[in-house]
């Protein structure tokens, strides 16, 4: 497993190296305007970003602060969020950077790695002549590896892992010998170094500084977020190696850079990317090949956390349902065919737009700040309410500070790009908050019946005749996991227009647990044999095809008598004689013009239905569709207003009433029930006597067929004091 941690993980951070270095000197004006002063200095920062931000911060504290194993912004926030609403803000706000960044880490990885083939002497030529091969063999690495997603993590990781630990390994190996001809780099190590340099007037990026080396820290956040694909323990044993060998390419880079500074070979050339140039031509062909394989990584620790956060993002209702895959063995591990989706064809587009890695990075990280400020405030909330205050604002306090640099220096990006990404920021925010909003617009107005409110009414549809019947059995889908009720919509949908009279009705939730395999549900009959409440627990790993449990549930009720005999005797598409025709329906709610909700309200229950047409169906999730399920809309009325009167503009006429065709009998000579010289009366009365016969020859069997010790017992019939006994009472069972 320590093996998937690295391929899953740690591919994000483990392509900084590519262009950490690359994006300094370009800051600086080339490697011929930096000096020892600056390349210390930029060293001294990138350690300690990596130190501060990645390993105290989100290895140290925020891997300690898990929601059942799973980490990341939403994790987090399900853990206060009982602390104050407020708190929905900085969540909502960091989820939506990380999902926007999420798109720009497989463009820029697997690019800046590809251009890596650039720089080989026998393809030189052929990129010259053909400027867009990079853009193609990018999309094509692309497209295939969203492809593979469905295939799960696990075994991708297997493979990944492999690939990345002999990444990092060759990331060490090519620190170490640039390292050995320059060992006093470390020097860098004393954090005096980085800040003098950031407020040199020799540096000539000055506080945008801080964006490149906020580049070295990118993949901290995945690394909290893809916590629950790998475990905590499994990073925990292998960030040690991961660490040293990003310090010792870094610091190779470093010392390459000082002993070829004054090299008119590289101080003339454009875009020096100083990790592949810091290797002998024969090395850099397996350079290449490396790198390409750790932008695919990249890619995937970016993607597996995505599915992580909208997962996240759908149990707290600030996104749609959506279909959810588990193909590995662990619920950690999952895949989201929508988010793959829109996750690859925004992919695409970045590249479409910005063609290259060098635009692409202008972009880069800009969102990645704002999500790494918002967990900052979460976890300091989580530490205040956890007794640790000290510690809490002490770490408040130090890590924004931090993170409030690296955000106003990557604002030098927005005219350069950040505008995309804080423009994909927006629209992912504004999902959610409008998502968030409308549920709860929905459940302000969602009611709930009690049995003996809803009973009544049902028992009499089910027992009048003059209705035939909808369907045999009616089953309606339902969030409402509590089995005592029943939703209002739901009684709505039964008596509305057209009453749906069944032989039975039927609501059903369905409740996904945490262990992998459980099948398990209970019922509610409220005491009949026709209304029934249904809860599955369907374990993570198994599959939600309601029509196959209903049948099943259906037949266990049969034998135990619970539910009366159904007989199909026409061909269904379950092709079950046992069971009667099945009719499913879903309810949809809908803002009607008469309903008085405010502007902002109004938008924000538009734009939720609008979105969950896009977002798929459960027809499709519960395997619905061979069933021809009925999709009833109902309007939703938060609050409703009197429509105004319309006034008649022409002359109302005045209409006689109808002389009758025939006499009408008179009322005295009706004939009255219980008037016994009358024929009905007469017939009423026989009718009476019929009853009262029968009713005697019952109790008479009923008393010949009393056992022997009830006559003894008979004899004394009168109770002491020589009063009559009372008549036993028939049990409720009895009466029933």
């Amino acid at each position: 497993m320590a093996i998937v941690a690295l391929g899953v993980v740690y591919g994000d951070i483990g392509t900084s190296p590519l262009y950490t270095a690359q994006t300094f000197l370009a800051g600086q004006g080339g490697l011929g305007s930096v000096d020892r002063e600056a390349v210390l200095g930029m060293l001294s920062l990138v350690f300690w970003s990596i130190t501060l931000i990645t390993t105290v911060k989100y290895v140290l504290i925020a891997m300690r602060i898990d929601n059942n194993g799973e980490g990341g912004i939403f994790a987090l926030y399900s853990l206060i969020r009982k602390y104050g609403a407020w708190l929905a803000i900085p969540a909502m706000l960091g989820g939506a950077a990380f999902l926007a960044d999420s798109v720009l880490t497989p463009a820029v990885s697997i690019s800046s790695a590809v251009e890596g083939l650039q720089t080989l002497p026998p393809l030189e030529g052929l990129f010259d002549e053909n400027p867009s091969l990079t853009l193609m063999i990018t999309v094509v690495i692309i497209v295939i590896l969203f492809s593979v997603q469905s295939r799960g993590t696990e075994s991708i990781g297997k493979v990944f892992g492999s690939m990345v630990l002999v990444w990092f390994g060759f990331l060490a190996i090519v620190g170490v010998t640039n390292l050995s001809n320059d060992w006093s780099v470390f020097e860098a190590l004393n954090p005096v170094y980085g800040i003098k340099f950031l407020f040199s007037p020799n540096n000539a990026a000055g506080i945008a500084l801080m964006g490149t080396v906020f580049l070295s820290t990118t993949g901290a956040e995945a690394l909290y977020s893809d916590m629950g694909h790998v475990g905590r323990g499994n990073i925990y044993f292998t960030w040690p190696f991961i660490k040293v060998a990003l310090v010792l390419n870094y610091f190779g880079q470093g010392a390459w850079m000082l002993a070829n500074s004054d090299n008119p070979q590289y101080t003339a050339m454009e875009s020096l990317n100083p990790f592949f140039q810091m290797m002998s031509p024969n090395v850099r062909y397996l350079a290449v090949i490396l790198s390409v394989s750790a932008g695919v990584i990249a890619s995937q620790a970016l993607i597996t956390g995505a599915f992580t956060m909208v997962s996240e993002a759908t149990r707290l209702n600030w996104m749609p349902h959506l279909q959810v895959r588990y193909p590995a063995r662990t619920r950690g591990q999952l895949y989201i065919p929508v988010v793959n989706g829109v996750l690859c064809v925004s992919t695409l587009a970045v590249l479409a737009i910005f063609k290259d890695s060098e635009h692409i990075s202008a972009a880069y990280g800009l969102a990645l700040t704002i999500t790494m400020i918002t967990t900052t405030v979460l976890l300091g909330v989580y530490l205040w309410h956890s007794g640790k205050r000290v510690g809490a604002i002490v770490f408040t306090v130090l890590f924004l500070a931090i993170q409030a640099m690296f955000f106003i220096a990557s604002m030098a990006k927005f005219l350069h790009g950040g505008w995309f990404t804080m423009l994909l920021t927006a629209a992912i925010l504004f999902v959610m908050y409008t998502w968030n909003e409308g549920t709860k617009l929905e459940r302000a107005q969602r009611r709930h019946m009690r049995p003996n409110d809803f009973l009544p009414a049902l028992d009499k549809l089910h027992s009048d005749f003059r209705i035939p019947y909808f369907a045999d059995n009616i089953v309606y889908l339902t969030s409402d996991s509590e089995t005592k009720r029943l939703d209002t919509d739901i009684f709505f949908s039964i008596f509305a227009d057209h009453p749906k009279r069944a032989r039975a009705w039927w609501a059903v939730s369905v409740e996904t647990t945490d262990e992998p395999f459980t099948r398990e549900y209970s019922v509610e009959d409220f005491g009949t044999n026709y209304i029934y409440r249904v809860r599955f627990r369907l374990g993570f790993k198994v599959s939600q095809s309601i029509p196959a449990y209903i049948h099943q549930i259906m037949h266990d009720l049969s034998k135990t008598g619970e539910l009366p005999k159904q007989k199909s005797i026409y061909p269904k598409v379950d092709a079950d004689p046992d069971i009667g025709t099945i009719r499913y329906v879903l309810i949809h709610k809908a803002l009607m013009p008469e309903s008085k909700v405010s502007a902002r309200g109004a938008l924000s229950l538009q734009a939720k239905y609008a979105i969950r047409h896009m977002a798929g169906s459960p027809v499709k999730w519960f395997g619905l569709a061979p069933y021809n399920p009925l999709v009833e809309v109902q309007p939703l009325f938060v609050s409703t207003r009197r429509p105004p009167r319309l006034k008649r503009t022409d002359t109302a006429k005045t209409i006689p009433t109808p002389t009758p065709t025939r006499a009408v009998a008179d009322p005295a000579a009706v004939p009255d029930p219980m008037d016994t010289t009358s024929g009905l009366g007469r017939l009423v009365q026989e009718l009476d006597a019929a009853v009262s016969a029968e009713a005697r020859k019952t109790a008479e069997a009923a008393a010949a067929d009393a056992p022997a010790e009830q006559g003894d017992k008979g004899d004394k019939g009168k109770a002491e004091n020589g009063k009559p006994a009372a008549k036993p009472q028939r049990s409720a069972k009895q009466k029933r």
